[in-house]
């Protein structure tokens, strides 16, 4: 997974008067969310002035701050245009451009799927000062959607439970891992999740750390806990086998971009 900050490279901003900017990084997005590199796999720079010779059907263009220094803005259109890379291929083909990619598409989402007030249906508007779509009839704020998930690694003594999950194809065990719900703390997400999913208790609950998670618009919040007692029991519907694995028996996963592969890693570290 990615370590490093995106703000070491990035500045947050926000603004739909991309052509005061002469020249910019731009990130075509198709609305598969797939983006567009250069020959090189690299971020393009673009005398503003000519993004709508050189591309068609464009839905908007946006500003979103700076990257290294140089204004960055997005271009979503309708292209159907084979060279297009979805976004978690990019993490691959170049890692140091792929916490701006992913800022890029989910500010291009968000943007996208609130151009209507959804209290009143009215046109939304930019806000004059915060990163908003505002409702000019009701007032209703549309702040951008993050979607926090948590993921555990569950230790008992020196085992990892691991799940075989329904709706995985490619991966044949993985951690044990959900949605937060209204109302409740981080804390009692990971308790529930994993009772709802496996059937056991657990105890000393550790934050490790997070990550955005793109697919669509997640936070993942990573923890390792310790088993604290019950039986396995899964529904045999969205999980259907769950079971302790020794750390010579797990498949570590074959891409390290998920947090889910950075908890399982050190577990193997701490556990060997």
């Amino acid at each position: 997974m990615i370590e490093d900050n995106i703000y070491d490279n990035y500045t947050i901003d926000f603004s739909d008067e991309y052509t005061k900017y002469p020249e910019a990084y731009i990130i075509p997005i198709n609305t598969k969310r797939e983006v567009h590199l250069t020959s090189t796999n690299n971020l393009e720079k673009i005398n503003t002035s000519q993004i709508e010779d050189k591309y068609q059907d464009i839905n908007f263009i946006l500003y979103i701050g700076t990257y290294k220094n140089t204004p960055c803005i997005i271009m979503n259109h309708n292209s159907t245009d084979d060279d297009y890379i979805p976004l978690i291929k990019t993490y691959e083909i170049n890692r140091e451009i792929y916490p701006i990619l992913t800022r890029g598409v989910l500010v291009s989402d968000w943007y996208k799927s609130h151009q209507y007030c959804g209290a009143c249906g009215s046109k939304t508007v930019i806000d004059e000062k915060d990163m908003m779509l505002k409702c000019p009839e009701c007032g209703q704020m549309h702040y951008s959607r993050i979607a926090p998930a948590i993921i555990v690694a569950i230790n008992n003594n020196g085992k990892l439970l691991m799940a075989k999950h329904s709706y995985y194809t490619k991966i044949r065990y993985a951690l044990i891992a959900g949605f937060m719900e209204a109302g409740e703390n981080i804390e009692e997400a990971v308790k529930r999740e994993v009772h709802e999913e496996v059937g056991i208790d657990i105890k000393n609950i550790k934050y490790i750390k997070s990550q955005s998670w793109p697919y669509p618009n997640s936070l993942m919040i990573g923890f390792t806990a310790d088993y604290a007692g019950g039986e396995i029991c899964v529904d045999n519907d969205e999980i259907l086998e769950a079971r302790w694995f020794k750390p010579d028996e797990i498949e570590i996963p074959e891409s390290d971009i998920s947090i889910s592969s950075y908890l399982i890693s050190k577990f193997i570290e701490d556990h060997t």
